[in-house]
């Protein structure tokens, strides 16, 4: 038997609003909201977001990559929508930014065709 991955969970204190900025950075209508869990059903992968009372103290243990044909473009979109950029990253062919969303959770967004 092997076990394949459903979702992601995000730890954070206001899961209504971090799954809102997501689903609007990916583009996806509507969230499904079960009061100290909220679910963004973007395909293919599916985002939790789970309320925690301590706020985000470290650099994240995991962490999202996403990929980007306009990867300068949707860099400044999401800063737009309200991430913040850490810093712009090249090594042996592959650029990436890595970001963080508005609670701090740290993402990559790579050049598409190059994860």
């Amino acid at each position: 038997m092997r076990i394949s991955p459903e979702m992601i969970t995000i730890d954070c204190p206001d899961p209504q609003t971090l799954a809102a900025w997501w689903a609007t950075a990916l583009g996806v209508e509507g969230t499904q909201d079960y009061g100290e869990f909220v679910i963004v059903p973007a395909t293919p992968l599916v985002l939790g977001f789970q309320r925690v009372p301590e706020p985000k103290s470290v650099k994240n243990r995991v962490h999202i990559d996403f990929a980007s044909p306009d990867r300068p473009a949707d860099v400044e979109r999401l800063v737009g929508l309200g991430a913040t950029v850490i810093g712009e990253h090249s090594m042996h062919g592959l650029s990436w930014n890595v970001l963080q969303d508005p609670q701090g959770n740290e993402f990559c967004l790579a050049d598409e065709g190059t994860q």
